[in-house]
């Protein structure tokens, strides 16, 4: 590497593909950056589970250099959850039982980055089965604390700088919260927004594909490969109309927590924004224990190979036990209680015309590693009923981040990330 050159592992996805239109830099340079990064911090953060190394990851671009140079992504890196298949790399799922597991294809959301001009960088690691039992990962900003769970690599390895962009995968709260934790951008998208072909399920009713990176717009850039749609044209008014949710509702939230969003919601009215009560909190607390119950029952029927083996985890066999009491008339009717509540709120945001909702991501900072993966409370609800969200990482509040998430309205993706964009410029 070049005395004195730039640290392009830092840089915005997008910022590094101008500087490749330029000329400004080549993808080897870039590459080396990233290498060099994960050389310095990956002993101490721990967020790969599988590493393709630099001298064949250089090789696969210059096999297809060609290919490369004329595609959207150039041949940068991603990287992938550990619950999600990748060709001929391990997806172990964060359990000893798929230890020799080797898929024979992509899931979808690999392939659509691959023929983009990504190249998978390797596999990140996941709690087991996406669950709360942690993997060896460690948040970048104290190893004595935890990444959250359960795309604990994914977040742990963007937000320091190892990688521009993961993939994650979130049933409770499993990409916004380790976002918050590592102070990357966590999104989740509107339900049946991707494709989960070839992704491993938990919850099949809940279950997400998610985003991570360090900038909104990169966010919007994999969005729409994923999707194989042009930039939408997105209108912001000048003044949102916003509507905050304090979190207190549905469990413990800490004193630094909850000063950060009232800051936040502050600044936000100071600049003009409009904020309208939130009226649903006893619904959004019934919400959280629905979510719960739904996920239980369906865990306990997709892991009934991995239940028979012995090999699971305290938590997870205490989840499939909860799961496996549940009849099947009153998880039917849990989920047509989901169904109501969701209609009365979407008509409530409607009358009130309100752009977006603004909740804690977590209740507060990344908590001690021997405690768990932290609470997941502040995600079930948005989960349950499919709502997209996204994480904007606060500032000024200390050593360890902080984050608001942003709900929007289903199908509203488009406008939530780009709210978002403009909103993180507020504090």
């Amino acid at each position: 590497m070049k005395t004195n050159q730039p640290e392009y592992c830092t840089f915005p996805l997008t910022e590094l593909l101008k500087l490749l239109d330029t000329g400004a830099v080549t993808v080897p340079e870039i590459i080396r950056s990233y290498y060099h990064r994960i050389a310095e911090r990956e002993p101490e953060v721990l967020a790969w589970q599988y590493l393709v190394s630099q001298e064949n990851y250089l090789a696969q671009y210059e096999a297809q250099r060609e290919f490369y140079e004329q595609s959207a992504l150039k041949g940068l890196p991603f990287a992938v959850k550990d619950v999600i298949d990748t060709a001929h790399i391990p997806t172990r799922m964060g359990s000893d039982i798929h230890n020799l597991r080797i898929p024979a294809m992509d899931a979808s959301c690999v392939t659509a980055i691959k023929a983009a001009g990504g190249i998978v960088m390797g596999k990140t690691v996941t709690t087991e089965f996406a669950y709360f039992k942690a993997g060896k990962t460690n948040n970048p900003h104290d190893k004595t604390r935890t990444p959250g769970g359960s795309s604990s690599g994914s977040a742990a390895a963007v937000a320091d700088f190892m990688v521009p962009f993961a993939f994650g995968t979130q049933t409770a709260a499993s990409v916004i919260r380790p976002a918050a934790y590592c102070g990357s951008v966590g999104y989740v998208g509107s339900k049946n927004e991707y494709s989960l072909r070839n992704i491993q399920p938990l919850a099949q009713s809940l279950d997400s594909l998610g985003i991570i990176s360090n900038d909104v717009n990169d966010t919007l850039f994999i969005r729409n490969i994923l999707l194989q749609k042009s930039p939408a044209a997105v209108s912001l008014p000048s003044s949102l109309r916003f509507s905050s949710f304090d979190g207190s509702a549905l469990g413990p939230i800490e004193d630094g927590m909850a000063l950060a969003l009232q800051n936040f919601v502050g600044k936000l009215s100071q600049q003009g924004h409009q904020a309208q009560v939130f009226e649903h909190s006893d619904a959004i607390a019934e919400l959280t224990t629905l979510h719960g119950d739904i996920m239980a029952y369906e865990v306990a029927r997709n892991l009934v190979y991995e239940t028979s083996t012995g090999q699971i985890s305290a938590q997870l066999n205490d989840l499939i036990k909860t799961g496996l009491a549940l009849p099947y008339e009153a998880y039917v009717a849990k989920v047509a209680r989901v169904e109501v509540l969701k209609q009365a709120l979407l008509q409530w945001w409607q009358q009130h015309n309100i752009d977006v909702l603004i909740a804690p991501a977590a209740p507060g900072v990344a908590p001690l590693k021997e405690t768990g993966t932290g609470a997941p409370f502040m995600s079930r609800p948005w989960q349950v009923l499919g709502l997209p969200t996204v994480t904007i990482p606060l500032t000024n509040t200390g050593t360890l981040p902080l984050a608001v998430q942003l709900i929007g309205k289903p199908k509203s993706d488009d406008f939530i990330l780009t709210a978002a964009g403009v909103l993180a410029q507020a504090q």
